[in-house]
């Protein structure tokens, strides 16, 4: 469960800018909350779902470009190559050009809270540190530092291992690479310690940027073709949405199937794919007809493509977040507000953060008021994230009516000539 997350130098990110998934009390629509489930805190309720508005370039792709950096750094075999990190800091501020990007996240994983900062140039990571709140007390597992002087660990009290594995841990972690993942890489089983916080990275929270939708689409493919009891899942999500799809048959190259004995690469993974067939069978009242994937809609493939992780965040035990870019496009907006009405009646703790230019969704019977967030680029160039929640207003206010009106600020202003 994500409570917050925070960035600052990233892209048009220059001061620190904060989302929070924290409910503010005493507003209504209950469904649209879960509690926040840790062993010994009692925190605030938290939002299944955050809609992020703002005009084109104001900082809304960004923002969920941002929140995929620890997933871009995981995704990375090697840190020893000449390619910099995926970073960028703010370019209208000179004093910030050697600054590095920094990403604060503030999470719950298996009923404890974390804190874990990441700052990094496109040179190295410089900054990264991980805290627990065991019975709500700060308690540092460790901390990476580097300056002038060169790279600085301290190890928690409380960290498992022991000096000789630290070590070892640390000698094993380049410039590049998250001393996080080198950690859980290379210990034992018996280790658990760090590898709770790294499930929620690697598995818990997913990010999908908008020009991912396609390698989605193929990596859902990809997954049937390797789980084929699940083609099922995704027609009945078709079926739901509208899109009459009776029947999905998966052919693919022998010589391209996944071998369970062989550990395949993400790059692996997606060449193999580029071998698989998927054919979606739609019914009509003249009857049946069979379509190859590459006949099909944008807004089916994308919806194909949206499948996987929707499928992930669902049967990960209630314990997911996904984070999608432009969720709108290509898509219906009753298609889009119906799957955020799944979302909200799953009955399950998961959270759906995305961006869209959709005001549609600005509706008081759908979200609360401390769900829409705006993106706004000021006379810098600098974006500023707020809620509409800062704004003083009724609850059962016409959000998108005032929206329009420019009261939020976030909306484009077009010049007339």
């Amino acid at each position: 469960m994500l409570i917050e997350f925070s960035v600052s130098n990233y892209r048009s990110f220059r001061d620190r800018q904060t989302l929070s998934m924290a409910a503010t009390p005493r507003l209504s629509k209950t469904r649209n909350l879960f509690k926040s489930s840790t062993n010994s805190e009692k925190l605030p309720d938290l939002l299944k779902v955050a809609a992020i508005y703002g005009p084109n370039a104001s900082g809304k792709s960004s923002l969920i470009r941002a929140m995929g950096i620890v997933g871009r750094l995981l995704a990375t075999t090697s840190g020893s190559n000449g390619e910099p990190l995926p970073v960028s800091p703010f370019r209208f501020d000179r004093a910030l050009k050697d600054e590095p990007s920094v990403f604060e996240y503030n999470f719950i994983q298996a009923g404890l809270r974390y804190r874990f900062v990441l700052g990094l140039t496109g040179q190295r990571i410089v900054k990264e540190q991980l805290v627990v709140y065991p019975r709500g007390k700060e308690t540092l597992l460790y901390d990476r530092l580097f300056d002038a002087e060169g790279e600085h660990y301290v190890f928690g009290k409380t960290l498992e291992g022991g000096e000789e594995v630290h070590c070892a841990w640390r000698r094993l972690t380049s410039p590049k690479m998250l001393f996080l993942a080198q950690a859980v890489t290379n210990s034992s089983e018996e280790l658990r310690q760090l590898r709770t916080p790294f499930s929620w990275f690697q598995t818990g929270f997913l990010v999908v940027e908008q020009n991912n939708m396609m390698g989605l689409s193929t990596a859902s493919i990809r997954f049937l073709q390797m789980v084929s009891d699940h083609t099922h899942d995704l027609r009945d999500f078709l079926n739901a949405l509208d899109i009459p799809v009776s029947a999905i048959a998966l052919s693919s190259d022998e010589s391209a199937s996944i071998q369970s004995n062989k550990k395949l690469t993400l790059k692996d993974f997606f060449a193999a794919a580029q071998k698989d067939k998927l054919t979606l069978t739609h019914s009509s009242v003249s009857g049946d007809a069979d379509f190859d994937f590459s006949e099909e809609s944008c807004g089916t493939k994308n919806l194909i493509g949206f499948w996987l992780p929707w499928f992930m965040m669902n049967q990960a035990g209630g314990s997911g977040v996904l984070c999608v870019d432009e969720l709108d496009s290509s898509l219906h907006p009753e298609i889009v507000a119906d799957l955020i009405g799944k979302h909200l009646d799953s009955g399950l703790d998961t959270q759906l953060i995305f961006t869209t230019h959709d005001t549609h969704l600005m509706n008081e019977k759908i979200l609360r008021r401390d769900q829409f967030w705006i993106t706004e680029r000021d006379a810098h160039g600098a974006t500023n994230l707020f809620s509409i929640h800062d704004f003083a207003g009724r609850e059962s206010e016409d959000v998108e009516k005032r929206y329009f009106e420019g009261r939020y600020r976030g909306f484009p202003l077009l010049r007339q000539g």
